[in-house]
């Protein structure tokens, strides 16, 4: 089971420290000379050695063999995953949105996460520490015999369908639809699929590492709380076999042969960890009166940028939750934004759109490109009585960014793409001049 998290996000350095054999964490010294288990010290940093301490990540691995018994990488095909810089393709001011991605076939295409893995678009460039990358996932076969780490970026995993349970080498996480689960770059892992096919979406953060958002006027309550992030015991695999560890490294995949798992972290402690969160957990924060916040009242995590306020990576969710205000237009409103906004639907429908945009499904509104509610959304809201409505049976979220998502040549030209997208808008009348009354 996870252990609780208190304040590894908040910033504050806090350590974890768990082992699954006794005597696997030393006493008082992080390398000792020789371990009394025998057992290879390892530590996992994250930032730089001398980054301040509030911001400092690293842990301590005591592991069966350190991480550098493996064959040399050779580079693989990459399919459909793409990397910064995006240039393979020009970025449209056009509004953009798909369907889901088809659940490949399991007879005719079995599928593992790391073969199914598809790039929608993305910014900036890991190598500069700047930008994200954004990806879909869909498949239907466990990773069988091969491992992956990323060392681009961390990997924010948003699954849509089917659980994901993810065996780490700091231990085991299992995230369901309505979960999140956060990987820190360089982390090796593999992915198991308990309840069969499984999709859902992915961002890479080639940025700041994702943190909760300061909380300002809100004061010290609300939204994401520190207590309620989970990461995970240690566990351990002792296995020897022929395995492959996958790399991707500065956008590229590479493969090298392992002769034994290399999951074999008896003991960690530190702050460089994997992490999960319950979305349902999340604390909304609203207008009690009229009109409504900024969308930034939903942010979970933020990785923040060198400008304050532009993030680099802003994830916001928006969850079942009660509108109450009155004199006001409850949806979105419509808007352009300097920001740059891709959109998920996890379950239910979501209160801007009455059709389209449905679960797995996904949107991008580029920065100053024109979006909000669809023409029928519009009338009904606009004439609907405003009394105390509870949105049920919805769950939609956003990564935002500052940087332009590039699409990449698969968003552009994928026949899950709907060319007519902009046909919802096209039904918003003229009303200048009518009588309105003030309900």
């Amino acid at each position: 089971m996870p252990s609780r998290a208190l304040s590894y996000l908040s910033g504050f350095g806090n350590e974890f420290a768990t082992e699954a054999v006794a005597g696997a964490l030393p006493q008082g010294q992080n390398s000792p000379q020789r371990h009394p288990l025998g057992l290879y010290a390892e530590q996992f940093s994250g930032t730089g050695f001398t980054a301040p301490r509030a911001c400092n990540r690293r842990s301590w691995l005591y592991r069966i063999r350190p991480s550098v018994t493996h064959r040399p990488f050779e580079e693989i095909p990459t399919g459909l995953l793409r990397s910064g810089p995006f240039l393979e393709a020009p970025p449209t001011p056009n509004q953009l949105r798909w369907d889901p991605l088809p659940l490949p076939s399991a007879e005719e295409a079995p599928t593992d996460f790391i073969g199914g893995l598809v790039t929608m678009g993305g910014s900036g460039e890991p190598s500069l520490r700047t930008g994200v990358a954004i990806h879909l996932y869909a498949a239907n076969q466990p990773m069988s015999g091969r491992f992956f780490y990323n060392a681009d970026g961390e990997l924010l995993l948003v699954p849509q369908l089917g659980r994901l349970r993810i065996f780490t080498e700091l231990g085991i996480l299992e995230a369901a639809p309505g979960e999140i689960c956060v990987l820190p770059r360089g982390l090796k892992f593999r992915v198991e699929l308990p309840d069969g096919p499984a999709r859902g979406y992915i961002c890479e953060n080639y940025g700041a590492y994702l943190r909760l958002p300061e909380l300002g006027p809100i004061g010290a309550n609300g939204l994401a709380n520190a207590r309620d992030f989970l990461t995970p015991q240690a566990a351990f695999e002792d296995t020897e076999g022929d395995f492959r560890v996958v790399a991707k490294f500065q956008g590229r995949l590479w493969e090298a042969t392992i002769d034994h798992s290399p999951l074999d972290v008896v003991g960690w402690h530190g702050n460089y960890a994997p992490y999960k969160y319950d979305l349902a957990r999340f604390n909304c924060i609203n207008s009690v009166s009229f009109d409504h916040p900024d969308p930034s009242i939903y942010s979970v995590l933020t990785s923040p940028s060198a400008e304050p306020g532009a993030a680099n990576l802003d994830f916001a969710v928006f969850p079942p939750r009660w509108q109450v205000s009155e004199h006001t237009f409850r949806p979105p409103w419509f808007h352009r934004n300097v920001m740059n906004e891709f959109m998920g639907l996890i379950f239910g429908a979501y209160d801007a759109k009455a059709e389209g945009f449905v679960p797995g499904g996904a949107s991008l509104h580029n920065c100053m490109s024109g979006h909000g509610p669809d023409a029928e959304t519009y009338e009904r809201s606009s004439s609907a009585p405003l009394k105390p409505v509870y949105l049920d049976n919805t769950l939609a979220f956003m990564f935002e960014t500052q940087f332009v998502i590039r699409p990449s040549r698969f968003a552009l030209e994928t026949s899950i793409r709907q060319h007519e997208y902009f046909e919802c808008w096209q039904g918003l009348e003229k009303h200048f001049g009518e009588v309105v009354s003030r309900k």
